[in-house]
């Protein structure tokens, strides 16, 4: 989480973000977004908004493991954020990280798969 955190914070200093969650509804919706990034303590009635209509427009949506308290800090801001949505990354490479923790967690499904199938 610290490297997630690391990438949030130059994306929110070098880049374009958008916070709260209605932003991110809205973002969503219009595909214009790059990234949304929901706390996990967001309520589920958003996230499922969120993950509904980035699902159409092909956005990648990431659950945070913090709360919404963390990742308000992680953006260096004093208060809570809920949701987050990447519209330019900036200097940050936090796509290509998403993009590699994506690609492990399918070689974990997959590996898993492969292995009760065997059993």
């Amino acid at each position: 989480m610290i490297d997630m955190d690391r990438a949030i914070a130059a994306t929110v200093k070098t880049g374009k973000v958008m916070l709260g969650a209605n932003n991110a509804v809205k973002n969503a919706k219009s595909g214009r977004g790059k990234l949304i990034i929901v706390a996990s303590n967001c309520p589920r009635n958003i996230v499922n908004d969120v993950t509904y209509y980035a699902k159409l427009s092909s956005v990648p949506v990431v659950i945070y493991k913090g709360s919404s308290i963390d990742l308000g800090m992680a953006c260096g801001k004093p208060f809570m954020v809920s949701a987050l949505t990447v519209r330019e990354p900036g200097d940050s490479d936090i796509l290509k990280a998403i993009r590699e923790m994506s690609e492990a967690t399918e070689e974990e499904t997959e590996t898993a798969t492969v292995e009760e199938i065997d059993e």
